[in-house]
């Protein structure tokens, strides 16, 4: 398998999540109002799988490889474009955040930015994913041998192999950093 493989394979999950995503932005729409543990589950799957785990392997992976090949220009051009687009998904995930966040709070006025970003990603991923799929991904396997190619996706599985792990460190120490927490595990002895 090329190491584009298990990527396109990723955007296939990343599609059904949008796909569940539209859904829920016409309920919102429809219904004027916004289920907080959908928002938190979708950003969670944004974060996590398709920017974490799927850009992370494509940037620090695929496209860190390709910066050191003699590329075409447009090849060139399009990673630029992808790099900004995932810059682009990650800025647009954290304004829903704080939308929510608001809207939690009472502000039901930060409902048309929840609209507006989930608009923005729902449109924007399956336009990126066609990018890479249809006009990236395969003609960049021309620059790599084979020896590469597999190199590369060994790195590849590692890079996943170790993302659980990264996740949940995260979690406990955000956890732990809460307020109070700190004081509860010197007083118990547990830290």
């Amino acid at each position: 398998m090329m190491p584009v493989g298990p990527l396109m394979i990723e955007h296939r999950l990343i599609e059904r999540m949008i796909k569940v995503m539209r859904y829920n932005l016409e309920i919102i729409k429809k219904e004027g109002k916004v289920d907080p543990v959908f928002i938190d589950t979708a950003v969670d799957f944004i974060r996590t799988y398709a920017d974490r785990c799927h850009h992370g392997k494509e940037e620090d992976i695929l496209f860190r490889d390709l910066a050191e090949k003699k590329i075409s220009d447009e090849h060139r051009r399009i990673m630029r474009e992808l790099i900004e687009e995932h810059k682009m998904g990650r800025e647009k995930v954290k304004n829903l955040v704080e939308a929510k966040e608001e809207y939690v709070k009472g502000d039901k006025g930060f409902l048309k930015d929840i609209i507006a970003n989930m608009e923005t990603l729902v449109k924007f991923y399956p336009e990126h994913i066609e990018k890479e799929d249809k006009h990236f991904f395969l003609p960049c396997m021309n620059y790599f041998n084979d020896a590469e190619k597999d190199a590369m996706l060994n790195e590849m599985r590692e890079f996943d192999r170790k993302m659980i792990h990264e996740k949940y460190a995260m979690v406990v120490d955000f956890q732990e950093r809460k307020k109070g927490s700190e004081s509860f595990f010197i007083k118990k002895g547990q830290k």
